[in-house]
């Protein structure tokens, strides 16, 4: 039977995917998984919108070589995001995944920082692969615990999240590396060797005791990421938790979904014994 709640319009703040972030401080838990993902996706971000150009530019790597290493973790990433995600979650659970998740790509992003042979970025590439699993380990935990009716607005507010890190880490990363004078430019549409190109700019590396600068800066993020996720609880506490989120978000619900005058109010997570 289809919910009465289906045919209710809906307002522009509830269509708006960044409205929902408001709603962030509202609850503890959710709270600390918002503040898990801009930490650890900020970088993540920044990552996508030049690490291939640091790999053609600073690394030497070849154009047949950036598309191999696309491929080969692009392969690893779907074997990490089920079949080891799989086994994870059922031998440690969510929470220690999602931690091994983090310390992962803590270990990717100082060795791309650190790494300065093409061998290294294929090493690191292969942790890499290996830290994908943390945003799917989060939304797993989200859907274990948050309440029936609140799945769409909690993963909004981590979908919210992401968006903002989308447009803030590639600036963040071109910030940093203008800092450190790392020029990245659009590599010209000829068939000439990069390798040839003796300018002080692609010699970076060689003069540089960190090749790197925003992915050790990312490494950082992360590690806050990691030391805020582990005050995320396993199972949340229904006698410690506040139902003002639920007061918070009472005005904006449809008519058809009002709880009756005695049924008790539930808080967004609940307690799971999974």
């Amino acid at each position: 039977m289809r919910p009465a709640s289906w045919g209710a319009p809906i307002s522009w703040e509830q269509a708006d995917p960044f409205a929902s972030l408001k709603k962030v401080g509202q609850d503890s838990i959710v709270l600390l998984i918002c503040i898990t993902v801009f930490l650890s996706y900020l970088p993540e971000a920044g990552q996508y919108s030049s690490f291939f150009l640091y790999l053609r530019q600073i690394m030497k790597f070849s154009p047949e070589s950036v598309a191999a290493f696309i491929a080969v973790l692009g392969i690893l990433s779907i074997i990490a995001q089920t079949i080891v995600l799989s086994l994870l979650m059922r031998s440690i659970g969510n929470k220690n995944t999602i931690l091994l998740g983090l310390g992962f790509q803590i270990l990717q992003l100082a060795w791309y920082g650190f790494g300065s042979e093409p061998w290294m970025m294929w090493a690191a590439g292969a942790v890499a692969a290996m830290s994908s699993i943390t945003f799917p380990a989060v939304s797993a935990l989200v859907s274990r615990t948050a309440d029936a009716d609140q799945q769409g607005v909690v993963q909004g507010m981590i979908t919210g999240i992401r968006g903002l890190c989308n447009g803030l880490g590639p600036a963040l990363y071109g910030f940093i590396f203008y800092i450190f004078h790392v020029e990245l430019k659009e590599l010209p549409m000829t068939g000439t060797d990069l390798g040839t190109n003796t300018s002080p700019q692609h010699h970076f590396e060689q003069n540089s005791i960190i090749p790197g600068p925003p992915f050790l800066f990312g490494a950082c993020s992360v590690l806050l990421a990691l030391l805020v996720a582990l005050f995320i609880p396993e199972h949340t506490n229904l006698s410690l938790r506040s139902s003002s989120w639920r007061k918070h978000c009472g005005g904006h619900s449809h008519p058809h979904s009002a709880q009756a005058p005695g049924e008790a109010k539930e808080p967004l997570l609940q307690d799971t014994n999974v």
